[in-house]
């Protein structure tokens, strides 16, 4: 196991270099610059701004530069947030990205796999087709609406929770964009299981445990529910990047000042750094999920091995 991470972990940097290569070249070939939005912006404080940051230089030159900043853990200041630097933006919102995330996240496969279940359990009966249909309306309506109903029953009509905002972290603050994040996760995972569960259950090693004489719960829990998981594991490595990482819509409706937020101000004003700061945090994300899925994938199916 430990050389099979650690061959992982070596493939991790050319991805990476690969990602940071084209996220640097692509963001460039799109039309403006950080300082072409200014208004009222002389030629010449522009050229002096481009020659403070290095704008100025051959793009080969601006992309070295870049690496060895980056590998030294530098992801370079601000370009439209002068007072700010990269790191200090993440540091300050990804904390936050990470809590919204991470509590969505565990709250979507903790809900969701007991729906997944509670519907296998019933196939095709009124439980089954409910979970179903719950599902279906929970994976296609996109959070852009969810939000808004969200903040319009529990906020406006109910006066339950606050519309938006974070309130220093307030758990009052936290549940609203939770709720939006989790819901369509819940339905995901709660197919997924459903699908999973149902084939477990058909398979010859139950069959066997029920033939033993083991009660229901043990046939559940201890043999089918080790089986069926595996799907759920390997959607909640992308999932949990995804999430981690924050959401775009869900931190702007509800005015979290996340990393999904800097990431949006960024791409529309060309701030450079930023972006790429935001993709490799993306990236690195992706590639230490899809580690730790493998991993697991170890330890809930004893046929897999990595030696």
């Amino acid at each position: 196991m430990f050389l099979y991470v650690f061959r992982r972990l070596l493939t991790a940097i050319p991805t990476m270099f690969v990602i940071v290569t084209l996220a640097f070249f692509l963001i460039r070939v799109a039309p403006g610059g950080p300082f072409n939005q200014e208004r009222g912006l002389s030629p010449e404080i522009k050229a002096n701004l481009e020659a403070q940051f290095g704008l100025n230089d051959p793009i080969w030159l601006q992309y070295v530069n870049y690496l060895k900043n980056l590998l030294h853990g530098n992801f370079g200041p601000s370009y439209n947030l002068p007072d700010f630097t990269v790191t200090e933006l993440f540091a300050n919102g990804l904390p936050i990205s990470v809590q919204l995330g991470l509590s969505a996240l565990v709250l979507a496969l903790a809900v969701g796999t007991v729906l997944g279940i509670v519907a296998a359990l019933n196939q095709n009966k009124l439980g089954d087709y409910s979970v179903i249909a719950l599902a279906t309306a929970g994976s296609t309506i996109p959070t852009f609406v969810i939000a808004p109903v969200i903040q319009l029953l529990f906020g406006l009509t109910w006066k339950l929770l606050p519309i938006g905002g974070w309130g220093d972290g307030a758990w009052i603050n936290k549940i609203g964009p939770i709720l939006t994040l989790s819901l369509p996760q819940i339905a995901i995972v709660a197919r997924l299981m459903r699908g999973s569960m149902i084939e477990s259950l058909r398979s010859n090693h139950i069959r066997t445990a029920r033939a033993l004489g083991l009660s229901d719960w043990s046939v559940v829990v201890k043999h089918a529910l080790r089986g069926a998981v595996l799907p759920i594991v390997s959607y909640a490595g992308p999932a949990a990047a995804a999430l981690l990482t924050g959401s775009i819509i869900v931190e702007t409706i509800f005015a979290i000042p996340g990393i999904g937020r800097y990431f949006v101000d960024a791409a529309l004003n060309r701030d450079y750094t930023l972006v790429m700061g935001t993709v490799v945090v993306i990236a690195l994300f992706t590639i230490a999920f899809n580690l730790i899925v493998d991993i697991l994938y170890a330890f809930f199916d004893p046929r897999v091995r990595y030696d």
